[in-house]
């Protein structure tokens, strides 16, 4: 079975961090690539470990991207 999963990368210290909010699991590379094939392994390793019950905790919530605009004094 095969979920769309989301995966927000931000670069930090020289590399990059990579979180994919719907099961709350994080991973992090030296580039955009690496630091997504990082995180997707860890996700799969997520799947492959994680019980019914905490699948269903983690999979029943919905994850939104969006922009806001915020006054910076």
């Amino acid at each position: 079975m095969k979920h769309m999963l989301t995966a927000i990368l931000t670069r930090e210290d020289g590399g990059f961090v990579a979180l994919c909010p719907e099961v709350d699991v994080a991973s992090q590379g030296d580039t955009v690539e690496e630091a997504k094939a990082n995180l997707k392994e860890a996700v799969e390793l997520f799947f492959e470990c994680a019980t019914e019950s905490e699948l269903r905790q983690r999979m029943a919530s919905e994850s939104f991207i969006s922009t806001m605009e915020v006054q910076v004094a």
